[in-house]
């Protein structure tokens, strides 16, 4: 039997192209710190271009981890700028992709009004049972935090008050559920359009710890992806921008 091959107007061809790159798909790991402005920000990057960002998230140490072992995620939006130039060395990345989306801001919070001063202070008077903490080892969030303690020489006199979360969302939970009194989270999480959500806060200094920049990367499994490279000039717009520092970033 001969196959019959139906040649199909230029005009259809076009718009069944269309219509397969607006539903394209692209899979997203992403640093548990962003997790509010970067579902604000797929929620419009689904309206304005017809694509899906599918979004994990995680500490960056995990999800680095995750990506070694052949997790499927096109792009990587970081809590650092070190694990995305490693991929990058390590031949896992896109060359020339690799970009700063926004700089993020270390905060003390706690969910009791009035418990954090302005200054930190409270940390120096120690009346408290637990400070939440994310793992330093695989959230810079975490590393700012024990800078941040060691700049006031407290480290070691507050190590064992430490409940340390696997990444800062679970930080956060400590805090907000009453797990522990204060901890170190990011800005974005208790903080939108420059009001905070609830609680205290103490906004800790920039010069206390590195600068928490953060970097967006395609990976290797997003190479010649229009919806990966969609998604990395979407962060990059003004739309994106303006989400990004209503959450406290810089950028």
């Amino acid at each position: 039997m001969k196959s019959r091959f139906i040649a199909l107007p230029a005009g259809l061809v076009l718009a069944i192209s269309s219509l397969t790159a607006q539903t394209a798909e692209v899979q997203v790991a992403v640093a548990a710190n962003f997790t509010a402005p970067m579902q604000k920000i797929a929620a419009e990057f689904a309206k304005d271009t017809g694509h899906k960002a599918l979004l994990s998230f995680g500490a960056t140490g995990k999800l680095y981890a995750q990506i070694k072992n052949g997790a499927p995620f096109q792009v990587f939006l970081a809590a650092d700028d070190k694990t995305p130039a490693r991929l990058e060395t390590e031949g896992d990345t896109v060359p020339g992709s690799r970009f700063t989306y926004a700089i993020g801001t270390l905060v003390l919070w706690s969910a009791k009004p009035g418990f954090v001063d302005d200054q930190g202070e409270v940390l120096k008077k120690s009346e408290f049972k637990h400070l939440a903490i994310t793992n330093p080892k695989t959230a810079p969030y975490g590393a700012a935090a024990i800078a941040t303690l060691t700049q006031f020489g407290l480290l070691d006199s507050l190590q064992s008050k430490f409940v340390t979360g696997e990444n800062v969302s679970q930080t956060y939970q400590f805090i907000f559920t009453g797990n522990a009194e204060l901890g170190f989270v990011a800005l974005s999480q208790v903080m939108v359009d420059g009001q905070l959500t609830g609680g205290s806060a103490w906004i800790v200094p920039a010069d206390l710890h590195d600068p928490i920049r953060q970097d967006a990367v395609i990976l290797a499994n997003g190479k010649d992806q229009p919806a990966a490279q969609a998604l990395v000039d979407y962060l990059k717009s003004e739309k994106a921008k303006v989400i990004i520092k209503s959450y406290g970033y810089a950028l």
